[in-house]
């Protein structure tokens, strides 16, 4: 086998990574408005351009779990996989019909304040972030958990150093430079991981015969099996629930806190449905090239003559790649060292987005919303803290998981699945179903959660739920190292959803071939697939929701506000003449209020108006200032009428809101931005 060490060149090329993403952080502390208000530390004055939003928000996905977990998956499993990653794509160009134009235009900060809009309850606002808090912070700790320990096994790099170098690069420049910083710190990381990929790709091709040679050993091996047919809800991947349940799942991809935090950086909903546009296939080839780098590694193993796995010279499937590297670059100082930046790159990329996501939502639904009004340095520097504060709690969720091991492990998983899909049924039951109000959502939710926590500790307790089954392993006749009949393997694969992330960890123990058998009564249900979970939490919480709605008073059609809801009826029957469509909605309003782009646009940013309002009353003559002040009045009976929403959109102002050149309100065009529902059409002059 080949030498395990690393050479200077390594050290110094992670270094660089480590350095340069810290400098970026630093650079963007001092340009610019240099971070002193919450509205450009969190969303960059909402004046982010197109590319380097999507790069960032793609990145923000693409975390060490799909750098380990999607090679050691297909390694170990085949490729079928794959799949699911082309149900999220369906999933990220329905959002762009219909999920995008229905966040961008409310300008929000937090993604739970949606909740609040629509249910008028801020009870419910505070459940979803406690649970969206709760569920970024523990994928935090698995993030930097998950190479630290692949890194230790097979580089001899110390884990606890691996843990504590990536949180603090990422809480300096996060703290430092806010989302500008966290974004184009991502665009610097892509390079980076795509660099680290492709030399895999490319090498571990060369060295196992080339493409022909390599594609031909995996498909006789059966490791392309990209569609599986069988539709048992207890087999762990088909066709079905790969593709339909990252699908349903990932509609509400567009709900996660750091989803929105990135489409509302950008100034115009055409530019947000750009950012989409861009990352949908970027997504879906980035995971492919992750998927075949585990191709490449049986093919390398195989031919080679010996599986590490088998031969137990490392016991866990996702050190497969770190192993390869050291293997395959031998004798190439810096190849590894690439490695090691593009795998930490992935790390800091998904550990910042989460730091920046969680101070977000401390602060604009934990303290501004109870709290007396303070001021924007103020507000950024309690910000700034809480990047701090979060990336503490992230190293000690990961030592936490090193010290305890399994159990936490498993704790961890439960939690993370168990909050995913409710949390995504949550925002689905608001804008799918009119009719549910407050406490529908609440005891739905709630119950979503209570059903998939069953399911999943059920899994994980019971002895005589199906287990999974790898495909046979690579010869071992070639090795150099003792073997034993007795193997052991562990494999823990991480999956992502909606508004949040879901977990998966399948543990088997073999000293004889597993035997894939069906189980039955209570077990079976306990073998539920694991890309189910989502879609039934998903369902529990709208059916639960819309029935508890229905008991406890639901939304009336005269009651709704359709700036907050998304009309199925139009976006699936949109062949159907408007009659039987009017009588499909069930009274129900979808409508949303014109944008208009007149000079005399009215936005229900009170601030903005009165500024608006003054600069033009003081430069007019009498006849025009009547006509404003009737506007102003006008606009103020609406804004009475929609007292529930203008004080949630007054408690989130910021003057950055305002056109910063002349300090008005920017004007509209069917690309432009629309920050409200209030819009009162004015004659021109």
């Amino acid at each position: 086998m080949a030498s395990r060490s690393f050479y200077l060149a390594d050290y110094i090329i992670f270094a660089i990574t480590i350095v340069l993403s810290v400098g970026i952080g630093i650079y963007h502390a001092f340009v610019g408005g240099k971070q002193k208000t919450t509205s450009e530390f969190h969303l960059g004055n909402r004046r982010m351009t197109i590319i380097p939003v999507a790069i960032s928000l793609l990145v923000s996905f693409e975390s060490s779990i799909m750098m380990l977990g999607m090679p050691a998956e297909t390694y170990v499993f085949g490729i079928q996989n794959i799949m699911g990653n082309f149900g999220w794509f369906a999933a990220n160009l329905l959002s762009i019909k219909i999920m995008v134009p229905l966040i961008h235009p409310l300008k929000i900060t937090s993604a739970y304040e949606y909740l609040e809009l629509r249910f008028k309850s801020h009870a419910v606002r505070i459940l979803g972030t406690i649970l969206g808090m709760l569920n970024y912070a523990l994928y935090m700790g698995v993030v930097l958990f998950g190479p630290a320990i692949a890194l230790e096994a097979v580089m001899g790099f110390p884990q606890f150093a691996s843990i504590i170098i990536v949180a603090i690069a990422a809480v300096i420049y996060t703290s430092m430079g806010g989302i500008k910083a966290v974004i184009w710190t991502d665009v610097f990381q892509s390079f980076v991981m795509l660099a680290g990929i492709m030399a895999i790709l490319i090498k571990g091709t060369l060295v196992s015969g080339g493409v022909k040679s390599t594609w031909t050993i995996a498909n006789d091996n059966g490791r392309l099996n990209f569609f599986v047919w069988d539709t048992d809800i207890t087999r762990r991947h088909t066709f079905w629930n790969l593709f339909f349940g990252s699908m349903i799942r990932g509609t509400g991809l567009i709900f996660n806190q750091s989803s929105v935090q990135r489409i509302c950086s950008t100034p115009t909903l055409k530019d947000a449905r750009k950012v989409m546009i861009f990352v949908s296939p970027a997504f879906l080839i980035t995971i492919a090239m992750a998927c075949f780098e585990g191709i490449v590694a049986y093919s390398y193993y195989h031919t080679l003559g010996c599986d590490p796995l088998k031969s137990k010279q490392i016991t866990n499937p996702n050190q497969i790649v770190p192993y390869m590297v050291m293997d395959i670059f031998n004798g190439l100082p810096g190849m590894p060292g690439l490695f090691m930046a593009s795998l930490f790159s992935a790390s800091l990329s998904t550990l910042s987005s989460g730091l920046s996501s969680l101070s977000a939502l401390f602060w604009q639904d934990l303290v501004k919303p109870h709290t007396k009004p303070m001021s924007e340095l103020k507000g950024t520097i309690i910000s700034k803290v809480a990047v701090i504060v979060f990336g503490i709690v992230a190293v000690f969720v990961a030592l936490l998981v090193s010290i305890i091991g399994g159990t936490l492990t498993q704790i961890t998983g439960t939690i993370l699945s168990a909050i995913g899909g409710p949390l995504t049924g949550l925002f689905l039951l608001g804008c799918f179903c009119p009719w549910a109000n407050a406490k529908g959502a609440f005891i739905g939710t709630i119950s979503g959660i209570i059903l998939i926590t069953w399911i999943t500790t059920g899994q994980y307790i019971s002895p005589n739920v199906r287990k999974a089954v790898p495909l046979p392993s690579a010869p071992i006749d070639k090795c150099y190292v003792p073997f034993t009949n007795i193997t052991s393997l562990y494999n823990a694969s991480t999956q992502m959803s909606t508004s949040a992330y879901e977990y998966h960890s399948t543990v088997f123990t073999t000293e004889s071939p597993i035997v894939d058998k069906i189980p039955s009564g209570i077990d079976y249900f306990y073998s539920i697939a694991y890309p189910w979970f989502g879609v039934i939490g998903i369902f529990t919480v709208m059916i639960v929701g819309s029935i508890f709605s229905f008991l406890t008073g639901y939304t009336k059609p005269e009651e709704s506000n359709p700036m907050y809801l998304i009309s199925i009826v139009d976006e699936l029957f949109f062949f159907l003449p408007e009659s039987v469509k009017n009588v499909m909605k069930l009274g129900y309003n979808y409508k949303k209020p014109e944008m208009y782009g007149t000079k005399e646009t009215i936005y229900d940013k009170t601030v903005c108006v009165d500024n608006e309002l003054d600069k033009q009353l003081s430069n007019n003559d009498e006849e025009t200032n009547n006509r404003m002040n009737n506007e102003n009045s006008a606009l103020l009976n609406v804004l009475e009428e929609n007292e529930h929403h203008t004080k949630l959109q007054k408690n989130s102002f910021n003057k950055e809101d305002c056109d910063s050149k002349n300090g008005s309100l920017p004007l509209l065009s069917e690309d432009s931005t629309y920050q409200g529902q209030i819009v009162v059409n004015e004659s021109k002059t």
